[in-house]
């Protein structure tokens, strides 16, 4: 049930959810220049806001559900050649969903956005857990660190040729850059020259991915081998562990979201173990559950609600319920009243297909 909460609470803030934050802070007298109202923002470049935690959150949280899914097929005597299907077809699935959200559907593939948030998560994930079913914990955890050391001693000291004598870890001059700008057909995100989901990036994701599925290998552990508490209490320790590594690696490679650094796996792969351990803690350890139904009803459909935003008009519907109220207060209030209106018609929609039962599952 953790799980799903976590997730909920992750995509609320996708769902307008951070947009209501900012206005909320307009209220007060720093306005949108208060701490609170930017970290609802992606940092420019280096550095870390909340806002740069919801991605390689849900990217986590895909990794954690899988060895339970696993254990799930293998118990039910699935051959791993299905298994192995089922992984890459999900794979494959997310990516053509992320080519659809990235304007698939018109039809002009020299202007196609390729890489993709759904395309990275599909990748990352698929290849965590082809890892997962192949090797042992101790095996896999030599694999994460290898990555992360790779990808650091690759993109800290080698730079772009095609931006000769740029810093390797600039926008220009990151060999992230230059090998969408070599492989990568269509259009790039940041000027035609660079791709936060890019090729190379995507590898250190995996680690993120991995992340997850070690976490949700241990809270499989049975209870009689090692209590919630207990548990909770080693995920706490290790997100300290993960943050003090993060940080001190930060110092030479920053903590950059959009080149995926190493630093910023780990640092972030603190944020998300240290959440998951609160929440199971509270909802799976105390049995203190019934608060979390708002955010189950947006966990259990985050890829519906992600598609949806971008297919269909909820502005609409949030004028026509809520711009009548708004307009007869006070221009901070008004804003307010709208940005709580579109949360609560995002999360009115997905209540409907919970209570109906429909649930989009890749």
């Amino acid at each position: 049930m953790s799980i799903d909460a976590l997730r909920g609470f992750d995509m609320l803030f996708i769902m307008g959810f951070s947009g209501l934050v900012v206005a909320i802070c307009s209220l007060f007298p720093e306005g949108a220049d208060c701490w609170l109202a930017r970290t609802m923002s992606h940092v420019q470049w280096n550095g870390l806001a909340h806002h740069d935690t919801i991605f390689p959150l849900f990217l986590f949280l895909a990794g954690m559900s899988f060895p339970f899914s696993y254990a799930k097929q293998v118990s039910l005597g699935t051959p791993k050649s299905k298994i192995y299907m089922k992984v890459i077809k999900r794979a494959l699935i997310l990516f053509c969903l992320g080519l659809v959200y990235n304007n698939l559907l018109k039809f002009d593939l020299e202007k196609l956005r390729v890489c993709s948030v759904l395309g990275r998560i599909g990748i990352a994930w698929m290849f965590a857990a082809i890892l997962y079913i192949n090797f042992n914990a101790k095996i896999r955890a030599i694999i994460a660190s290898a990555i992360l050391i790779g990808y650091w001693l690759l993109v800290r000291y080698v730079a772009a040729p095609d931006f000769p004598g740029a810093d390797p870890l600039s926008l220009e001059g990151n060999l992230v850059g230059y090998v969408d700008r070599m492989v990568t057909p269509g259009i790039l995100y940041v000027k035609n020259i660079f791709d936060p989901e890019g090729l190379l990036s995507t590898v250190p994701a995996i680690v993120t991915a991995m992340l997850g599925i070690f976490t949700g290998e241990f809270v499989r552990l049975p209870e009689e081998k090692i209590s919630g508490k207990k548990k909770t209490l080693y995920m706490a320790g290790a997100a300290l562990g993960l943050l003090a590594i993060g940080l001190l690696w930060s110092l030479n490679f920053p903590i950059n979201k959009n080149l995926w650094t190493s630093s910023f796996v780990l640092v972030v792969g603190a944020y998300s173990v240290g959440m998951f351990a609160l929440f199971y803690y509270i909802i799976d350890v105390r049995k203190w559950q019934k608060w979390t139904t708002f955010f189950t009803v947006i966990g259990m459909n985050s890829i519906t609600i992600y598609m949806a935003q971008r297919i269909i008009n909820f502005g609409n519907a949030n004028r026509f319920l809520f711009e009548g109220i708004a307009s007869k207060l006070p221009e901070q209030w008004e804003a307010v009243v709208m940005k709580a209106g579109y949360v609560a018609v995002c999360w009115l929609f997905l209540y409907f297909l919970y209570k109906k039962k429909i649930f989009l599952k890749v």
